[in-house]
């Protein structure tokens, strides 16, 4: 059986672990809503109803995973308003479709770099140590394999 001790707990972490297995298949779910938009809420709901049950540290996973949904549910509501509002304005067609352009590209590289630090500490069986941050979860991100 593969452990690990993350820094800030005594006890090993464990690849058996209640509920990372649920939490694979959420970040699945999350990045395959880039494709087609309806699994991310049904990511969400498994990580809802996995959260209780989890170990501690797949818990900050799932709470991870859950802020990632409604951080961008709430980007995407704000985001619909606001170009609405630009059409209303009546400013030219092309401002509203840049600036959509804009932030679905950067909603995408939001999504898969949250997934992918997620991934990363998952395999590694360390928790997230930021679950509750607006960016990648307090890990530092580098280009290097150092």
């Amino acid at each position: 059986m593969a452990t690990a001790l993350d820094p800030h707990h005594a006890e090993p972490l464990d690849k058996q672990a209640p509920g990372r297995g649920a939490t694979v298949i959420v970040y699945m779910l999350l990045l395959g809503s880039v494709m087609t938009v309806v699994t991310a809420p049904a990511g969400a709901l498994v990580a809802h109803l996995k959260y209780r049950h989890a170990a501690p540290w797949v818990q900050s996973h799932l709470q991870f995973q859950l802020r990632t949904f409604w951080l961008g549910v709430l980007g995407g509501a704000l985001f619909a308003v606001v170009w609405q509002l630009l059409g209303v304005a009546g400013i030219s067609p092309m401002a509203p479709w840049a600036m959509g352009y804009v932030f679905f590209t950067t909603c995408l590289i939001w999504l898969v770099g949250r997934c992918g630090v997620g991934i990363s500490r998952l395999i590694a069986n360390r928790p997230v140590p930021d679950p509750r941050s607006l960016a990648f979860g307090g890990a530092d991100i580098t280009l290097s394999d150092a």
